[in-house]
């Protein structure tokens, strides 16, 4: 079955998360992907944990279905294989400091001016403008910057890190949307566009609460914790054998909670609005525990969950690969060998699409260089068809 991004070829020369994160999401949808890495080591994934057999589960579960090719953008000869895919590719993605590609001699401008049509991706931790535009930058700085850690955490207790790397995984994830509004206007205008997002903006878009309580307020809000600062109650909360979740968004909610639980509290008037159960919030949680404590969370989430109130278990890993809801949903696939044997497990495609394949498995990823021969048979055989 076609799928969007068919016919669409992306010369891809990033490497860890950000911008290979960008291109697995337009590979799913479809688009050909050809990794473009240094001579010797290649991406800087293929060396991160855990291994099997040799190989690297990181890399393989964000490059699988890519292809490899080895090329020394310093090296004439590699130069002129680049230039060639270069004709050939609808994007270019690249995650380096801005004015290495400059000095390369593939900056924006100069490919623009050669490759009208193509389309250039940037991310990098701070974008290509501003003061800080050539600082170097990681998931852990910009999460740190961008006030993301300043917000996650206990109350009263040193900023944390959130667990995913959703600094590169954010930027990633825009910058594949501002690919597809790019191949989407090319096809009106004929021009490609430039791309330019920054690890740090991904980070601030991510604060919706809190820049609204800041710019309101005036004062910036702290680590709360699980709970939400602007909705109750909307936690973690303790049953007999741990803990489970709670969302009860609204007022009808809250009500129907109060009714599963026995407590008289939806007309107390500490508790009758939001805004009022948010300013109680230490006590209402305390009321409710003093239910909750005496069964367990499976006790309770059944209950909740047949009441209509949001509700659910704190799941780990390796529970979450067996959920079935998820297994439903085909969100864990097979990675494949070389030899077409399940090798490792990712998450699948959560862009669930009718007419877009969503097949099981996934194709292995490639080894360093491993793709040069079918490449060059490729660009070959689309020259020769093409105009003198």
């Amino acid at each position: 079955m076609p799928r969007p991004l068919d016919n669409i070829t992306i010369l891809d020369l990033t490497h860890v998360l950000a911008g290979p994160y960008c291109s697995m999401i337009l590979s799913d949808l479809g688009a050909r992907v050809i990794k473009v890495e240094r001579p010797g080591g290649g991406d800087d994934t293929r060396t991160f944990p855990p291994f099997k057999d040799g190989e690297s589960a990181y890399f393989a579960t964000i490059n699988h279905g890519k292809e490899s090719i080895a090329l020394d953008l310093k090296a004439p000869d590699d130069r002129a294989i680049f230039e060639r895919l270069l004709a050939q590719a609808d994007v270019l993605l690249e995650n380096f400091r801005p004015g290495v590609m400059q000095r390369l001699g593939y900056g924006w401008d100069a490919l623009h001016a050669q490759y009208p049509r193509l389309i250039y991706g940037a991310v990098s931790g701070f974008g290509h403008s501003g003061p800080d535009a050539l600082k170097p930058a990681y998931d852990m700085v910009v999460q740190a910057r961008g006030g993301v850690m300043s917000i996650t955490g206990e109350k009263n207790r040193e900023p944390v890190r959130v667990g995913a790397s959703i600094g590169d995984i954010v930027a990633g994830m825009f910058l594949g949307h501002g690919i597809l509004a790019a191949l989407l206007d090319v096809q009106k205008t004929g021009e490609g566009k430039f791309v330019d997002v920054a690890m740090l903006d991904s980070q601030l878009a991510l604060l919706e609460h809190a820049i609204a309580i800041t710019s309101v307020t005036g004062e910036a809000p702290q680590p709360s914790g699980a709970r939400h600062p602007s909705i109750t109650p909307f936690e973690t909360f303790h049953a007999s054998d741990g803990l489970f979740v709670i969302a009860a968004g609204n007022d009808a909610l809250f009500a129907r909670l109060c009714d599963v639980l026995q407590l008289p509290l939806a007309g107390d008037a500490r508790f009758a609005s939001n805004p009022a159960r948010c300013d109680n919030a230490r006590l209402l949680k305390r009321l409710i525990e003093a239910v909750t404590l005496e069964d367990t969370k499976a006790h309770w989430i059944a209950l909740l969950t047949e009441a209509g109130i949001p509700t659910g278990p704190i799941q780990t890993v390796d529970q979450v690969l067996k959920d079935p809801q998820i297994l439903a949903r085909n969100m864990v696939v097979d990675v494949l060998d070389e030899n077409g044997r399940p090798e490792y497990l990712s998450a699948g495609n959560p862009i669930k699409m009718s007419g877009l394949p969503d097949p099981a498995t996934r194709p292995p990823a490639p080894r360093l260089d491993g793709s040069r021969a079918q490449i060059l048979a490729w660009l070959e055989e689309v020259e020769r068809q093409q105009p003198a």
